[in-house]
């Protein structure tokens, strides 16, 4: 008599850990009473999933990989340890039903020569995964699905073959292939067959399971009675690659296999164009939503300048003569709109929209005087302007009003839809929920709620419970907030530490991620500039002043100047440590921008470092090429550690005037923290003028 298990279950997880508690949670409840055992493969998470598993499923053997190894050679690792009398490959993202693993080990005992059972796969809403059964793609039935013909014949059995939507939905039947999702497998068969192709990373691996399987001999079976709600694709939001490569390489890599002889070159051409005109079809859906609103400003823009016209001549006769005008001042405002933020945080900004109006304003009417062959008319130039002001700010106003005509529900669901933003909480205690929950019940304050965020990996293993869900660490805020397409975090009150804040801030620094907070006092507001209020929360604007974009060229222009008007007196100083025989030059690496070092060009007296003029001297090359700025953080040597409350090292600045006798790394850190919060260009004047009365 067999004393193993019956069923071994393989997961393979990657960063989708509440889907993977809920799914292992009802994994352990289908297998209650049948000797089984549990497989988790971690593709090298970084959401806690590891943690999870060891804390709240210690009987789940877990297998932990320092690398994504992809989805068939994490399937493999678990396989070759499984002891069952039948392996099954369950997705994270899924929930099983009560029986459904007694269901399908039934058919697999009372279905000798069934290699495989698949089940019924249902969306979260009820409805059904067409891909739960289908068939093999051939050329003719992929190019049906395709070229949509299987959507127009749906019940035909030659065009519907994809995923057979001509077989009842609630009838079991013999298939080609099964979803990958759910894929209940013979012992026997991996014996006979094999495990899965690893040279499938992501994507077609179960496809080709199954045609090896059918082809050894096996039959695989639909059964519907079996069930499972699937996620779909939540590891694959949360990859760091491009997802659709993965697919059409995956696609391209089956067809070079199973069907390179036996068709011709027609139908294998007639496949891979489908594949390239579905990924150039996404790739310009894509690109159209991202340029659709610089397309609208400069179909008004048109219309300003048209408006102008007419005002000033009466008529449009003189359209045609400004067509490289209007193409020149029309570039013009969309660079500044776009300058100002007008397409990126500040979509519907009508405060952004107007000063990129007026940045081009000023640009545009600076050209007609030092391009006096494109002054038309500055009259017109004008009148663009006011006119564009007036339209560009005004349909952005336009949309922020929509969500007040509570008398057409239809216009006031399109601006909520449009305003509303994808928002995270940072925290995971009592406060951080509540806010949650506050935030997700006022439908009017513009939040669509995502989840919660670890402030640091350990808070990660928050008891489990019916409250939201906790996305990963703040520490791996990036992928978060790409998977889950976060547009907005808020710091709670639990989370606020200026180490973390100013951390996330910097690292998230060129995203399209707005940072807020609830603050506790306003010593702890970095940047603020506007406040929004959520019944008694008022949540505060974060942003670093010295990463804008004017500030920057400021700077920048600055340092330039300063290397210009400066160069003979630092030239001569260098030729005289040149000569001098006890002086020399070396690059040293000091701490840059975060976790960057930055190769400076030092003077050196022995080993210890000149100070004084002589000592800044050299730096000045490295302020000309950008490496350094005249003000910035001091240039401390570089260890190796990535630096929060990090920004350009800079020749002087604030830790270098207030420091006197040595200051703690706290106080410094406090110092560089304070110019970060109050950044202005009167500040670095200040500080300047400070340094040069210290030489």
């Amino acid at each position: 008599m067999r004393s193993g298990p019956d069923i071994s279950v393989v997961i393979v997880s990657y960063n989708v850990r509440p889907y993977l508690e809920q799914a292992l949670r009802s994994v352990r409840k289908a297998l209650d009473g049948i000797p089984s055992e549990i497989f988790v493969v971690d593709n090298a998470s970084g959401d806690g999933s590891a943690a999870m598993v060891r804390g709240l499923f210690p009987e789940v053997r877990l297998i932990v990989n320092e690398a994504n190894a992809g989805f068939a050679r994490a399937n493999n690792q678990a396989l070759r340890l499984a002891a069952g009398r039948a392996v099954c490959l369950i997705n994270p993202d899924t929930i099983a039903g009560e029986d459904t693993f007694r269901v399908c080990l039934r058919e697999l005992d009372a279905r000798p020569d069934a290699g495989m059972i698949g089940c019924k796969v249902l969306n979260p809403d009820g409805t059904l995964q067409p891909a739960c059964r289908r068939s093999i793609p051939t050329p003719w039935v992929a190019f049906t699905k395709v070229s949509g013909l299987a959507a127009l014949f749906p019940r035909s059995r030659w065009f519907g073959r994809y995923n057979l939507t001509y077989l009842d939905p609630e009838v079991a039947s013999e298939v080609e292939a099964v979803s990958g999702s759910f894929m209940f497998v013979r012992k026997e068969v991996l014996d006979t067959v094999g495990l899965l192709d690893e040279d499938f990373f992501m994507y077609g691996e179960d496809l080709d399971w199954c045609y090896r399987i059918r082809g050894a001999g096996w039959k695989i079976v639909y059964i519907p009675e079996a069930r499972i709600v699937h996620y779909k694709g939540r590891s694959a939001h949360e990859a760091s690659f491009d997802t659709i490569r993965f697919f059409d390489d995956a696609m391209h890599l089956f067809v070079r296999k199973h069907f390179r002889t036996g068709w011709s070159f027609l139908p294998m051409w007639l496949l891979r164009l489908g594949i390239w005109i579905r990924s150039g079809v996404n790739a310009l859906a894509r690109l159209a939503g991202r340029l659709a609103p610089a397309a609208v400003d400069t179909a008004l823009i048109q219309a300003g300048l048209a408006a102008a016209h007419w005002v000033r001549f009466g008529s449009l006769r003189h359209w045609a003569s400004y067509r490289v005008v209007d193409l020149l001042y029309t570039s013009v405002w969309i660079v500044c709109l776009y300058a100002v933020g007008a397409y990126r945080k500040g979509l519907f900004s009508s405060a952004k929209a107007s000063a990129g109006v007026l940045l081009g304003l000023v640009l545009n009417a600076s050209l007609t005087f030092f391009l006096p062959q494109y002054a038309f008319s500055r009259k017109v130039v004008v009148l663009t302007g006011v006119f564009a002001w007036i339209l560009l700010a005004g349909w952005r106003l336009g949309i922020r009003f929509l969500p007040q005509f509570t008398r057409l529900p239809f216009l006031g669901n399109i601006g909520r839809t449009l305003l509303r933003r994808r928002a995270a909480v940072v925290g995971t205690g009592p406060d951080a929920v509540a806010l949650f929950e506050r935030l997700n019940r006022r439908i009017e304050a513009g939040y669509e709620m995502a989840g919660l965020i670890a402030p640091s990996g350990e808070d990660l293993n928050r008891p489990a419970g019916d409250g939201p869900p906790v996305l990963g660490a703040l520490a791996d805020l990036g992928r978060i907030a790409r998977s889950n397409r976060i547009q907005t975090v808020i710091f709670s009150p639990e989370s606020i530490d200026t180490h973390r804040v100013v951390a996330a801030i910097a690292g998230g620094r060129g995203s399209q991620i707005d940072f807020k907070m609830v603050p506790r006092g306003l010593d702890l507001i970095i940047g603020s500039s506007s406040i929004d209020s959520i019944e008694d929360v008022p949540l505060m604007d974060l942003d670093d002043r010295i990463y804008r974009i004017h500030n920057r060229v400021a700077k920048r222009l600055t340092d330039i100047s300063a290397a210009v008007l400066l160069a003979p007196a630092w030239l001569a100083t260098l030729a005289f440590i040149l000569l001098r025989r006890r002086m020399r030059l070396r690059r040293v690496p000091v701490a840059g921008d975060l976790a960057r070092p930055v190769r400076v060009l030092r003077a050196f007296r022995g080993e210890a470092a000149v100070g004084g003029w002589t000592g800044l001297a050299p730096l000045f090359i490295d302020l000309f090429a950008g490496r350094i700025s005249l003000v910035g953080s001091e240039l401390r040597s570089w260890e190796g550690k990535p630096d929060p409350v990090g920004f350009k090292p800079g020749m002087t600045g604030l830790v270098q005037i207030r420091e006197r006798g040595g200051m703690s790394g706290e106080e410094k850190e406090r110092v560089r923290l304070y110019y970060l919060r109050n950044y202005s260009y009167l500040l670095d004047i200040e500080i300047l003028f400070k340094a040069v009365f210290r030489l």
